[in-house]
Order: C-alpha cells, then sequence, then structure tokens
C-alpha cells in the first residue's frame, strides 16, 4: 500500500501544495475548477477528525495527571471501577506468598476456604481483565452498553478536552513557523521513549512468543476486505493524502525545496517506525498474553485498547511505574498534538485563503475554530463517545478518504494531464529522467486509482454493519456514519453542479463542463516564472492554450528581477 498509494499520492500533494503556494480550498479551484469541491471535502474530513482526535488526546492527558502519583491507580482493583473480572498481579502475587492462598475475585482466600470452596480450580478458569481495562472502560469513560445511551460529559475528560485545545490554540495562533519548531520536539521525543520500550519489552517473558505472532504471515487473510481496508485506511492515517494537510503544510515551503526527497525521507521513515514500533507492541502484547495465560489474539480487542489497556498494564511492572506512565503519556500527547496541528492549520490555511482580509486576525480565527472544535467533542467525552468514535473513524476516515484520493489522481492523471504537472513539478526540482516521468505518470494515472477502486468495491461487496467488541452497531448508527462519509462528497456534486448552472449562458452543459475542467486563468506557479508561447506535449484530456509552464534554466526565485 505504501508504494501504490502512500508514495505516488504523497509526492502528488506535496508538489501541488508547494507549485501554487496555495492550500486545499483554493488550488482545486484554480487547477480544476469543475471540482472546486474536493478542497473542502478534504478539509471537512480533516474537520470532523479533530473533533474526536482531541478527546484521544484528552485521555492521555487525564492519564498523564493521574501518573502523578506515588502508585498508579490501575496497579490494583480499586472498588469503585473494578469489575468481578478484574486480576491485580500484585494483589495476587502477595496472596501467593503464603502457601495454599487462592486469589479470587479480588479476594485472598486461605487455604482452608479455598479447599471448602474449590476455589483453587475456580481461579484458573475465570475470565481476567486486568486492572487497566476496568480502569480505562469504567474508571475514566464509565462507558454506557452502546450508543443508544449516550449520557452525559464526563467533567474530568471535558476538563482534559480543554486544556488540549488551549494547547492547539497556543501553538497554531504563533503563526506556521512556531509551530513548526514545536513539531521538532513533538516529532522526535516519541523515538527516544519508543527506544526504551523496545529495550524493556523485548526482555520480558512471552515477548518472543509475540514478535513470532507478528512476523508470522497469514495469507489467509487476504481474502478479507477489512484487512485491505485497514491496510489503505493506514496508509492515509499515517502519510495523510486526501486529507489536505499535505497541500496546506508544502504551501508553505520554498518554490524550489525538492519535494521528491521529502516525500521519500518521510514513506521510507514512516514505514521503518511502523515496523520497528511493531516489534515493541507485539514484545509487551506478548507479555501480556503470557501473564493473562490468553492466546495473544485475544489480549487487546479493537479500538484504544493498546494505548490505554496494555501498555499502562505493563509499566506498572516497570520499576518506578509512575515515571514509565508519564514518559509514556508525554509521548502520546506529543504524538497526538502533532497530528493535531497539522488538522487545525488545515482549516486555519482555508479559511485565510477562502477569506484573506482575516489573514490580519489570525488569532481570533484560531480562537473560534478551537472553540467549535471542542464543542463539538463534548459529545465524545459522554459515556457512549467511545462508540461515537469509532463510529467517526471507521466511515469519515476511510470510505470518503478512498474516492477523494481517487478522483484526486484521476484529475492529476488524465485531466490536468500528468506530463503537465511532472513539467511543472521539474520547475521546482530541476529536469528528470524518463524513468521518472514514466514511474509517476502509470501510478497517478492507473495503479493509484486501480488500487483504490478495488479497495472501495471490495469493502462495499463485503460490507457489514459496524462492530465494536462484542457490540454490534443498530442500522440507524450506520446510516448516520455513512452521511457522515457523504459529507466530502456532497461538497464536491454541490459545488460542481452549482458551477455548471452558473456558467456562461451561451454554452451548452458540456461546453461548460469542459470549460470547468481547464486550468483557470489564475493558476501557475507561486514564483512568476516567465514562460513562452510553445507547444508542449501534453496527455491530459483538457488542453489549456492559455497556460504552459516551461522550465527556466539556472532560474533564481531570489533574484529581484523576477
Amino acid at each position: 500500500m505504501l508504494l501504490l498509494l502512500g508514495l505516488p499520492l504523497m509526492f502528488l500533494e506535496l508538489a501541488l501544495g508547494q507549485y501554487a503556494a496555495l492550500g486545499p480550498s483554493v488550488v482545486f479551484d484554480r487547477l480544476c475548477p469543475l471540482f472546486h469541491g474536493m478542497g473542502y471535502g478534504m478539509i471537512s474530513v480533516s474537520g470532523i477528525v479533530s473533533l474526536y482526535y482531541t478527546v484521544i488526546i484528552a485521555w492521555c492527558i487525564l492519564y498523564l495527571f493521574t501518573s502523578f502519583t506515588s502508585e498508579l491507580p490501575w496497579e490494583k482493583c480499586h472498588p469503585e471501577w473494578a469489575s468481578e473480572h478484574c486480576y491485580s498481579f500484585k494483589e495476587a502475587d502477595l496472596c501467593h506468598q503464603v502457601p495454599g492462598q487462592v486469589y479470587y475475585k479480588q479476594v485472598c482466600y486461605n487455604a482452608t476456604v479455598s479447599l471448602e470452596r474449590n476455589l483453587s480450580l475456580l481461579a484458573q478458569n475465570v475470565t481476567r481483565h486486568p486492572p487497566a481495562q476496568d480502569f480505562f472502560e469504567r474508571g475514566v469513560l464509565d462507558q454506557s452498553n452502546g450508543i443508544e445511551n449516550i449520557g452525559v460529559p464526563q467533567w474530568k475528560i471535558t476538563l482534559c478536552l480543554l486544556c488540549a485545545w488551549l494547547m492547539t490554540f497556543g501553538a497554531l495562533s504563533r503563526g506556521v513557523k512556531s509551530t513548526g519548531k514545536v513539531v521538532y520536539f513533538t516529532a522526535l521525543f516519541p523515538y527516544v521513549v519508543l527506544v526504551i520500550l523496545f529495550f524493556r519489552g523485548v526482555t520480558l517473558p512471552g515477548a518472543a512468543d509475540g514478535i513470532i505472532y507478528y512476523l508470522t504471515p497469514r495469507f489467509d487473510k487476504l481474502g478479507e476486505a477489512k484487512v485491505w481496508s485497514d491496510a489503505a485506511a493506514q496508509i492515509f492515517f499515517a502519510l495523510s493524502p486526501a486529507w489536505g494537510g499535505l497541500i496546506t503544510l508544502s504551501s508553505y515551503n520554498q518554490f524550489h525545496n525538492n519535494c521528491f526527497k521529502d516525500s521519500l525521507i518521510v514513506g521510507i521513515g514512516n514505514i521503518c517506525t511502523s515496523i520497528f514500533a511493531g516489534f515493541v507492541i507485539f514484545s509487551i502484547i506478548g507479555y501480556l498474553a503470557h501473564d493473562l495465560q490468553m492466546p495473544i489474539d485475544k489480549v487487546v480487542d479493537q479500538g484504544a485498547g493498546l494505548a490505554f489497556i496494555v501498555y499502562p498494564d505493563v509499566v506498572t511492572r516497570l520499576p518506578i511505574s509512575p515515571l514509565w506512565s508519564i514518559l509514556f503519556f508525554v509521548m502520546m500527547i506529543t504524538l497526538g498534538m502533532g497530528s493535531e496541528f497539522a488538522l487545525l492549520e488545515t482549516m486555519m490555511t482555508a479559511v485565510q485563503d477562502t477569506f484573506p482580509q482575516l489573514r490580519a486576525k489570525k488569532t481570533y480565527v484560531v480562537a473560534v475554530v478551537c472553540l467549535i472544535g471542542f464543542l463539538g467533542g463534548l459529545s465524545v467525552t459522554c459515556n457512549g463517545g467511545m462508540y461515537i468514535l469509532q463510529l467517526m473513524d471507521n466511515y469519515v476516515s476511510s470510505w470518503s478518504v478512498f474516492l477523494m484520493a481517487g478522483l484526486e489522481s484521476v484529475t492529476i492523471g488524465w485531466i490536468y494531464g500528468g506530463d503537465r504537472f511532472i513539467s511543472d513539478i521539474e520547475m521546482m526540482i530541476g529536469v528528470r529522467g524518463n524513468a521518472f516521468h514514466n514511474f509517476f505518470k502509470l501510478f497517478w494515472k492507473f495503479l493509484s486509482p486501480m488500487t483504490l477502486a478495488f479497495v472501495f468495491v471490495f469493502n462495499l461487496i463485503q460490507y457489514k454493519p459496524l462492530e465494536f467488541g462484542d457490540y454490534i452497531y443498530p442500522m440507524w448508527s450506520n446510516g448516520i456514519g455513512w452521511i457522515l462519509s457523504l459529507v466530502p462528497i456532497i461538497f464536491i456534486s454541490t459545488i460542481a453542479i452549482t458551477k455548471i448552472l452558473k456558467g456562461p449562458k451561451e454554452m451548452s452543459i458540456m461546453e461548460r463542463v469542459r470549460f470547468l475542467l481547464k486550468p483557470s486563468q489564475s493558476w501557475g506557479p507561486a514564483h512568476k516564472v516567465p514562460t513562452f508561447d510553445i507547444s508542449e506535449p501534453d496527455d491530459g484530456i483538457i488542453s489549456n492554450p492559455n497556460f504552459s509552464s516551461t522550465v527556466i534554466p539556472n532560474f533564481d526565485s531570489r533574484d529581484p528581477k523576477v
């Protein structure tokens, strides 16, 4: 998926944003006015994801505050939130120090009672939950039994959500350059913690079993649509094509920045980090499976279990566990804030590009967007918030993103023209060979759209209502999910129809469509590069004779005469 979708689409968007120095809300209006709505579709995805993504950061902040104690609260089964299946290894070890005693349902029984009630056998067959699981589901979320029971906002999570949005406001209100400096820390610090966790994880009993499970291929899974969907969704979540963030951030690049090298570094760095993180994760999951006496694939449910159940449980086994917990959740917060900055900057740039008069009032714009984000995220802080989060995450960040990425690839590869776009890229990074041309034309015109179409259709054929653990979502909630996934498509189709209807009256409908598929007169490089009236080869189905991009030898953007 990295080769078929990740790298080609990431490079496409980095080059597009850098070339035009515009965010997605404007760049598509100039590149292909008919698909102006594609930019707003991307922005809508970033906006919806930011609502629940910030709540996850709020959970991390709550855990961080809770970690400043001599004993982590999830080390033992506390009566206020523990279920009957809660099993504390720390309490069990203390109980088993006396021969014959049995730890059963949070109570330590002496040998006499144990023999009378046959508790030894019962204790071996009982379902076990680590305290971290009950703490998260019952102590933090106070999770309801379904999306039907939304409940009320949890005050602790709400305060942490406010804290997360205040941090976002503080970083973004100072501008992109200041945000970039913060990202140096948010991007690098997690690697330090990841390395520490790796060396600790591989030394734990059962870690080898987890790593073997991680490295063992399961080819039978390739027949499941969800596997392909999850793989594609992971690439889109990791590299962010079709979310608008890449176009937004690259629009601030220097015109001659080597965006091709950037895409290679980020793409390869991402896959290497993911592989390394897999060793860290599965060494710890193997350890938990060993301790809980459970199959590895049953240790963690889907969703947020890894970050808020597995790791919190593991740090309780480490010396000075509060310190490890603090390090881990600081890492999680920095990772989350780095992603949140990109999501919010996408919306900030969209507002400023659409309403240039607001550029001088960025602080107020950031404040309004953050306030709307805070209010919009309150529903996810409720008792049923986890079900809302899973619903939005499943529908918004997969179906609609796949469609937009496919349309974007077709727009560049077929409508605007792959050769023309590569000529635009060469204006920025220099002339490249035929292999470069053929490689990206092949992916933008054929392989990437075909892969996205395959994943989309495969998922559609094998579609089934959303599930979360043992809970099956009611049909009405799946309907809401489909509506959310169609929001970007509604933007694209509504704006396209509006532009066609408002086109020149003397043109027929098809003539208006062809006219709107051409780049607008304002389309061109961010730097005013002189062009010549020459005929260039172009493979696009629409040709615009009013614009041709030409590579100018020895062109220097810093030259004041240009």
